[in-house]
């Protein structure tokens, strides 16, 4: 079964964020390898998940970085750059070698750099990343996770993605992605997510989950509008004219909820077919929905574009600020030393609760590990739980996790300092003084929600509140990226070999050719020549006139 949403979410800076979601649901068992009739699921990826012993696959491609502090908490976040990790199956016996082949198939399939991933930038969590599927054990043994800050995404990573829907970008929801409209834009996240569920509420089998998911947010300055008033046809260029055949269900969800206690400010026209009031992420929302599979949608008229219109400007003291939000960056001065500093925000008047903090770091920044310190309030903050595992030069990255209590209202400040090593000439990159990156640190908390939560039907709810399995009603899982590092190493002067190279050509070839030239060089002896006919005949005539021959 297919389902397709698009979740049209205004942000408090008047940006708009699109957010597409593509469920497929298949009952079969990948695992036994008896599989051969692939109709809505893609078979690259099916038989990629069936030959190396995958049980859960998630990779991400975001060219830009989600700006937590402005738009609040997004759908589904991904750092800058590409993002991939995976659960193997315990049958796997070599899960390094398994590791290396899905990330070059990967890499082929969706025509990114994935095949840099290897050993100096994989790492296995221990206490992050936990499976969002079915899991039997969680054997972090299991799991690798890595991180390529520096991946570019373009529209050749955005077209096999396409090709991997069931009805491609020529019908339903995916004829709105335009690449030359998604790439103008702020933020611009693509993903695919592969994972195991429940095929009925026994659970006594396993169907196949593959959602594809695109996120991106639209800025009304850099379009020239000038105005907050959007449509699909402002955003897209084009508008929905009919469904994907293949799909069960087909809806668009406007997030229309006031965003104070007064009424709401957004006002959203064609009228919708319903409305729909769920907790997402604490907050009670209500969203217009628009079923494309709705008979009476397309009687009207014959496409289907979407306005909002603001009733009444926007107050920028109206900004809600996210109850968890963080930020990164290095200090310290000069090309030896510095730190790494994070800045963990909670903002929840009265609750604490703790996160565990992922902090992945290159080998060529040497953390000093005695300099770790964690200050909240001007007090040492201690970890109740801290995994390091320092790196090895040229194999293997640094490693620290670490569990924080977060108490209520409160900014925690962690600061690590490092020493940068000094690379061989051959390591460098082509452009070496535009610096080196470091990867987002990655935040994973289970935050108190303001609004108790009720247990909803998977199959019923909204795509985007179904992704990441929720534990109770009181809380709700969060997923933070931090902004990517971009650091300074000590670079040497890649002219002076020029120099040196030039000069030395000069001095050997001036030196050599004049050696070479003497050491090569006959010398022959010539007899003066007696004279031609010319000469015989004036020292005739000067005989005859008494003056002296030639």
């Amino acid at each position: 079964a297919l389902r397709e949403e698009l979740l049209l979410s205004p942000l408090p800076t008047g940006d708009v964020a699109a957010t597409f979601q593509f469920r497929t649901r298949w009952d079969a068992d990948l695992q036994r390898g008896a599989v051969s009739h692939y109709r809505l699921f893609p078979k690259a990826l099916g038989r990629l998940v069936a030959a190396l012993g995958v049980r859960e696959l998630h990779l991400a491609l975001t060219q830009g970085f989600w700006r937590t502090r402005y738009w609040g908490q997004p759908p589904l976040q991904a750092p800058a750059g590409a993002e991939l990790w995976v659960w193997f199956q315990p049958t796997v016996t070599d899960v390094d070698k398994a590791w290396k082949e899905l990330s070059n198939i990967l890499s082929g399939i969706f025509c990114a750099s994935l095949n840099f991933i290897d050993s100096t930038n994989t790492v296995i969590p221990t206490a992050s990343f936990k499976p969002l599927g079915l899991a039997n054990g969680t054997d972090h043994h299991l799991l690798r996770y890595a991180v390529l800050p520096r991946e570019v995404v373009c529209t050749e990573n955005l077209t096999p993605w396409k090709k991997l829907l069931p009805c491609g970008s020529k019908a339903g929801l995916a004829v709105l992605l335009k690449a030359e409209r998604l790439f103008h834009s702020s933020y611009h996240s693509q993903a695919v997510h592969i994972r195991p569920i429940c095929r009925d509420a026994s659970c006594l089998a396993v169907s196949w989950e593959l959602r594809q998911t695109l996120t991106v947010v639209f800025d009304f300055f850099s379009s020239g509008q000038g105005k907050k008033d959007w449509s699909l046809f402002k955003m897209f260029s084009r508008t929905l004219t009919d469904t994907c055949p293949l799909a069960s269900q087909s809806k668009v969800y406007v997030d229309i909820s006031p965003k104070n206690k007064e009424k709401e400010l957004l006002e959203v026209s064609p009228p919708p077919t319903s409305v729909h009031e769920a907790i997402v992420q604490g907050d009670k929302k209500t969203y217009a929905v628009y079923d494309l599979l709705s008979p009476s949608l397309f009687n009207t008229s014959r496409s289907l574009n979407v306005q909002l219109k603001w009733k009444r400007p926007q107050d920028s003291s109206e900004m809600p600020i996210p109850t968890l939000h963080a930020q990164r960056y290095v200090g310290g001065y000069g090309l030896q030393t510095g730190q790494i500093c994070t800045l963990i925000y909670n903002t929840h008047p009265y609750r604490a609760f703790p996160v565990i903090l992922l902090e992945t770091v290159p080998w060529y920044l040497r953390l000093y590990v005695h300099t770790l310190t964690i200050i909240t309030k001007g007090k040492e903050n201690k970890p109740s739980y801290i995994h390091y595992q320092p790196a090895q030069d040229r194999r293997r990255p640094h490693l620290l996790e670490m569990l924080i209590q977060l108490p209520a209202n409160s900014v925690t400040k962690i600061t690590i300092q490092f020493e940068r090593a000094l690379l061989k000439w051959t390591e460098y990159p082509p452009d070496p003084n535009h610096g080196f990156y470091v990867g987002s640190s990655v935040l994973s908390a289970l935050v108190p929600s303001v609004t108790a939560m009720k247990d909803m039907d998977v199959e019923q709810s909204p795509l985007f509140t179904s992704l990441f399995p929720s534990s109770d009603g009181s809380s709700y899982f969060v997923r933070l990226y931090t902004e990517p590092l971009l650091v300074n190493l000590p670079t040497p002067d890649f002219s002076m070999p020029y120099n040196v190279i030039c000069l030395t050509c000069t001095v050997v070839a001036v030196c050599y050719g004049s050696f070479y030239n003497l050491l090569t060089r006959t010398f022959h002896v010539e007899e003066p020549s007696r004279g031609g006919l010319a000469k015989r005949l004036a020292n005739v005539i000067r005989k005859f006139r008494g003056v002296p021959p030639l």
